[in-house]
């Protein structure tokens, strides 16, 4: 069977949510489920971090930068593809965070045209062929101003930067066929979910459904839903830590992936008007065992593991905790509230939105 290799481009204008994409496209596309996803990280800041390659402060000018960027982009680009046929997963999916045509958007067309042409002789129709899709996600500089730092404490650049660099990145991949643009009309949680329906569209993959409910229900015979529905189960730790921002709420989770982890640093930003703001980003496991030091010593870490199977068009993902060996938490995603249950399942009752069942109050007692 020939694998199924899919090459999709994340972009936009800073702070615009690429990382947290990231995050839920490795959450959602899992090797349980017969996928493998590639990450390629932005090359242009690991040449600044790691190799001190910069296009300022005397060190280069940024056309002979582009040079390095375009270079290793296609370095990395070329070993993504051959690990995708090593790999024992049949569906592939290479995610670029940022790719060749990013470039375009800090020189000239000219300029660009020049550099490109120095590999293997490439124009611009060749390197938008190379991607099958490209999903541009707009700044929150752009209808999103007051999330503009809540991902990153550190972001130097200004509003008006970003809206400008949003709008020559999205020039610059104007040019393929299939450019998805995901704006900040609804918010930054709607806004990932629009994405991650774009993925499976462009993926030929039934869509998630919108709408998520959530029900305790008595146990059921895990076995069988194994049986009948094909559960595939997901361990997974989810440990708070200390607040240092009485307005963020920060923890990190271990998740497992095949034989191996996946760790996920978040945190929860609390609007003054009530709203909530989730920024989430992909961690090395060096990362997370130092995040562990920083654990709340107050509240015990969540294990679970999480079942999903499909249900008469409808998903379903069933938490079972070990601290509960009569009681667990079915979610269910559906397009209407009359979605019918398998007959496996026994419901106590609705608790969408009831604060006893959230994470961080099972953190603290222990006990659905």
């Amino acid at each position: 069977m020939a694998k199924k290799i899919t090459k999709i481009v994340l972009t936009g204008g800073p702070a615009a949510g690429k990382t947290t994409l990231i995050s839920r496209i490795l959450h959602e596309f899992k090797q349980e489920d017969g996928w493998r996803v590639i990450t390629i990280p932005e090359t242009a800041t690991e040449l600044i971090s790691g190799f001190g390659i910069r296009p300022f402060g005397g060190c280069m000018s940024m056309l002979a930068f582009q040079d390095f960027v375009v270079a290793d982009q296609i370095h990395k680009e070329k070993l993504a593809l051959e690990a995708a046929q090593v790999v024992a997963e049949e569906n592939i999916l290479i995610i670029y965070d940022r790719a060749l045509m990013d470039d375009k958007a800090y020189i000239t067309d000219e300029e660009f045209a020049e550099v490109i042409a120095r590999f293997d002789g490439r124009t611009e129709a060749s390197v938008l062929a190379n991607y099958d899709a490209v999903l541009h996600l707009v700044t929150c500089a752009k209808g999103a101003e007051f999330a503009y730092n809540l991902g990153n404490t550190a972001r130097t650049e200004s509003l008006e930067y970003a809206r400008e660099m949003d709008d020559r990145t999205l020039r610059a991949w104007s040019g393929h066929p299939n450019l998805r643009i995901i704006d900040n009309s609804v918010n930054f949680e709607d806004k990932m979910n629009r994405a991650i329906r774009e993925i499976y569209r462009i993926l030929g993959e039934p869509e998630p459904m919108i709408q998520k409910r959530k029900f305790l229900v008595e146990m059921p015979d895990i076995d069988a839903l194994v049986k009948n529905y094909n559960a595939v189960a997901l361990d997974m730790m989810q440990t708070y830590l200390r607040m240092i921002n009485p307005s963020v709420e920060r923890r990190i989770r271990q998740q497992a992936n095949g034989s191996d982890y996946l760790y996920f640093y978040t945190e929860k930003h609390f609007m003054a008007d009530g709203a909530k703001w989730d920024t989430e980003k992909p961690i090395s496991e060096k990362t997370y065992l130092r995040y562990l030091m920083e654990g709340d010593s107050g509240l015990h870490s969540v294990r679970k593991t999480k079942y999903r199977f499909i249900h008469d068009g409808c998903r379903f993902e069933l938490d079972v905790y070990p601290f509960s060996q009569d009681r667990a938490v079915l979610f269910i995603y559906s397009p209407s509230p009359d979605a019918a249950l398998p007959p496996e399942i026994n419901v106590i009752r609705e608790v969408t939105g009831d604060p006893a069942y959230k994470n961080r109050q099972l953190a603290r007692v222990q006990k659905l």
